[in-house]
């Protein structure tokens, strides 16, 4: 009988922990959870755009954020495009405000993959060292802010900065750098694949042991102009996180035909799998169009729309008592603590919507309310 017991006990105890490992994120439900944004919090900088931050914890106790500017002469899309750059802003906690630092990536020589732009950074620290994934882009033409009337979307500057979009990893000793970045882009297109036209906006997961899973957007080759597909989401993989890297499937895992189509992919990992969050551009997933999905893998390749899957939409409770829908709220990316994801950070747009109706940009960072 004692043993029985003993048994019974021991039985109890591995439940109650398989189901701490599989209930932690997979069975998430985001939506309700987001708590209330400091009005002067974040990070904002007059005089830029600026969008798409990253955060990772220092060695020196501080909050280390990245992030994409470009400079409001010229018209926010397609500005970013032609003329971003990656700065560093620094803060005591997660919330911020952040202040402004360095430049952490900048503009070089056009000859270079990632001469001309360095947009969408992911930052994180392993080991010693801190790495940076972002996209990047050349053109062959003038410095586009001193000529900011020919970028417009249908420009050169637009057509050839977007096709040569391409995914980079840098690396540093110290979040203030100097960082180390390479010749040719980490993960670049390939004919007759879904990404032969552009691979761009890298979310990994980096391994205890220095592999990546890595997820990105894709666009392939059409026949007639603009020559391109719409967004996709691949998986590649990577033996250290300076590559190489592989892409793992012939299909992607997120497009029109299967889910939907998503962009600005979130992941990261626990004990029960792979999660993603990411922004639903048509609302097919979600039920809402540019609200945030979330989805789940145990393995990095074979996803499923989670059981919750609206996880936010532009709706945002500020500190100050007020409450409002933003115009723009998307580039999700988040701020893991003692295993649990407790901060989300976003770029917002004021104004109605669209990216042509905003007036100021910043980046804010959301508390999770626990569940």
């Amino acid at each position: 009988m004692k043993k029985i017991m003993m048994l019974m006990a021991l039985l109890t105890i591995c439940i109650a922990h398989a189901g701490v490992a599989g209930s932690s994120d997979w069975n998430m439900d985001l939506s309700g959870r987001l708590g209330v944004v400091p009005v002067d919090g974040g990070f904002k900088q007059e005089g830029y755009w600026v969008w798409g931050s990253s955060i990772v914890k220092g060695d020196d106790g501080k909050y280390h954020m990245y992030v994409s500017r470009w400079p409001k002469t010229l018209k926010f899309h397609p500005g970013w495009m032609v003329a971003s750059e990656i700065v560093h802003a620094v803060a005591d906690n997660p919330l911020g405000p952040y202040e402004f630092s360095d430049v952490a990536l900048g503009k070089r020589h056009a000859q270079y993959w990632d001469g001309q732009s360095c947009h969408n950074p992911k930052v994180f620290k392993h080991g010693d060292t801190y790495i940076l994934f972002y996209m990047g882009s050349t053109h062959p033409f003038e410095d586009a802010v001193k000529c900011p009337e020919e970028v417009q979307l249908s420009s050169k500057y637009s057509i050839v900065g977007r096709s040569n979009k391409r995914i980079g990893v840098a690396t540093a000793k110290s979040p203030y750098g100097p960082w180390t970045r390479m010749d040719a882009p980490a993960l670049d297109t390939q004919p007759d694949t879904f990404y032969s036209f552009l691979t761009s906006n890298p979310t990994p997961v980096i391994h205890d042991d220095g592999s990546v899973l890595l997820i990105f957007k894709s666009r392939k080759y059409n026949d007639q102009f603009p020559y391109h597909s719409d967004m996709m989401l691949g998986v590649a993989t990577a033996p250290h996180f300076t590559g190489p890297y592989t892409v793992a499937m012939d299909e992607p895992i997120f497009s029109e035909t299967r889910f939907g189509v998503v962009e600005d992919p979130y992941l990261w990992k626990d004990a029960s799998g792979y999660h993603m969050l990411a922004k639903d551009m048509r609302g097919v997933i979600a039920g809402k169009p540019h609200a945030g999905i979330v989805a789940h893998s145990k393995d990095g390749l074979n996803w499923e729309v989670g059981e919750h899957p609206l996880a936010y939409t532009k709706h945002i409770q500020w500190d100050d008592g007020t409450e409002g829908e933003m115009g723009q709220l998307e580039r999700v990316q988040g701020v893991i603590e003692d295993g649990e994801l407790k901060y989300l950070s976003f770029a917002v747009m004021d104004g109605p919507g669209g990216f042509g109706n905003g007036k100021n940009t910043w980046n804010i960072v959301v508390p999770i309310k626990p569940e």
